[in-house]
């Protein structure tokens, strides 16, 4: 069982930054580990979407959308992924999910965060 808790999320002006951490927690005991890490997004009545996934070696991926405004990092050390978003946009607006999978082949979500973008 994996745990993702979710933070930074705010209100921020038009070509704004901020920063999303997610960390997760597992019990000491297992043996599963962490394989890739990656935020997805949710925009008020829309469906969810991909926004940034990065894999245990550190091979990032990124939808048009948000390539070269968002950079997603992880500290392994600390089962931490980060999503750094820069010049952020009102469409930007959305619940920010963070999402994990795991040797076991499980998926897990972290619970939520919301980024509003105003104009």
């Amino acid at each position: 069982q994996v745990q993702l808790v979710e933070s930074g999320g705010g209100l921020v002006q038009a070509g704004g930054s901020l920063r999303l951490s997610c960390a997760a927690s597992r019990s000491r005991f297992t043996i599963i580990r962490i394989n890739a890490m990656g935020w997805f997004r949710q925009p008020p009545g829309k469906q969810r979407e991909f926004v940034a996934r990065i894999s245990s070696i550190g091979t990032t991926n990124y939808p048009d959308s948000v390539k070269g405004r968002f950079t997603i990092s992880r500290d392994n050390a600390k089962n931490t992924v980060y999503l750094q978003m820069n010049s952020l946009k009102p469409e930007d607006t959305a619940v920010y999910y963070c999402n994990a999978n795991t040797t076991d082949g499980r998926n897990y979500w972290g619970q939520g965060a919301q980024v509003t973008v105003s104009s």
